[in-house]
């Protein structure tokens, strides 16, 4: 990743929808600390949301839209009108 990666960086990606970019994160973290018991908990629990596992690493056809029309939806909100 080409940015600072945190536990506040990856809440902010949260907040904002951006579930794969958060759980990229918490995975980055997890690596450089295991034992981090909140961190490998948000994992696994964006993990479920995203119907992935750390193994798989991919989603299908229909939850790659899915992902897509959320973030288009999220951006939509915020564009003034």
């Amino acid at each position: 990743m080409n940015h600072v990666t945190t536990k506040t960086l990856a809440e902010i990606y949260l907040q904002q929808g951006h579930l794969q970019e958060a759980y990229e994160i918490y995975k980055t973290l997890a690596e450089k600390d295991p034992s981090d018991e909140e961190i490998q908990q948000k994992l696994k629990e964006l993990g479920e949301k995203l119907q992935t596992s750390p193994a798989s690493g991919s989603l299908s056809r229909e939850e790659k839209i899915h992902h897509l029309e959320k973030w288009l939806a999220n951006i939509q909100k915020r564009r003034p009108n």
